[in-house]
């Protein structure tokens, strides 16, 4: 059932096995610890945080999420070292608490990602590592079209956020830098996504990206928007089956030696 944060878990994990392979690349990135203390942030339905905490061999696992419908569906992953926690990653900041701070495909959905950065940094211990994944693709017709019929139906519509967040990969690095990690890792990566079909496309962002349009649509309004963005995105990208729908990502881990 949709949440009315506007946050569906089921819809988001359609494409599961295709979005989880971005947070496995981001976990390869951690260096082996001895039962480190690790935050997700951002933490969804906590599915991944509880493999996360497994393949880490994790003392504690925190997962920290916005949404009340994602903890709610988190808590059957709750144990006695692994919890969850409603809370706005953006403001997140235990000094000295973590020996990862984790963070897959959540921070593009706050601002000022150098501030950000910065407390999260904070959060961590002596040799502490942050690992963080963000999507990149705000210039994909998936994305640019949705701005654009929400922008006829809507007279303040909300922005794309996303859009206005994500920074270059080189700016990442020189945050990174100037937050005096001493080892680091930022790459950007395109995923080469199969899809059944072009439809496939809008299922997709109905779990991300769309989610910002339902509060100001209402019920009869989000309908009318998901068909009108539909017949232009298949305008737009024609109707294949399969479909390849290439997808950018910002990956990036750091570490301070002591």
């Amino acid at each position: 059932m949709t949440s009315f944060d506007g946050w569906d878990p089921d819809q988001y994990n359609r494409f599961a096995q295709l979005r989880e392979q971005p947070f496995w690349d981001l976990v390869q990135l951690i260096k082996g610890g001895t039962r480190p203390s690790v935050v997700d942030l951002g933490c969804g339905d906590g599915r991944l945080s509880s493999q996360l905490s497994k393949h880490l061999g994790a003392a504690s696992m925190l997962g920290v999420d916005r949404s009340p419908a994602m903890i709610g569906a988190a808590r059957e992953y709750a144990n006695e070292r692994v919890t969850f926690t409603l809370g706005d990653i953006a403001a997140f900041e235990e000094p000295g608490s973590f020996d990862v701070v984790f963070a897959n495909a959540s921070m593009q959905w706050v601002p000022d990602h150098a501030g950000v950065l910065a407390r999260w940094a904070n959060s961590l211990g002596d040799a502490g590592q942050l690992a963080v994944q963000v999507p990149a693709n705000a210039d994909h017709p998936a994305h640019v079209l949705a701005s654009e019929v929400a922008q006829e139906l809507l007279d303040d519509p909300p922005r794309d956020v996303v859009d206005e967040n994500v920074l270059a990969p080189e700016r990442y690095a020189q945050i990174l830098d100037d937050l005096g990690f001493d080892e680091q890792h930022v790459r950007l990566q395109v995923y080469a996504h199969q899809l059944a079909s072009t439809a496939d496309v809008v299922e997709w962002v109905k779990g991300t990206t769309l989610n910002r349009f339902k509060e100001s649509l209402g019920v009869a309004g989000w309908e009318h928007f998901v068909d009108l963005y539909r017949t232009r995105l298949l305008a737009e990208l024609g109707e294949h089956s399969p479909f390849f729908y290439p997808f950018k990502r910002i990956l990036m881990w750091a570490r301070r030696r002591s």
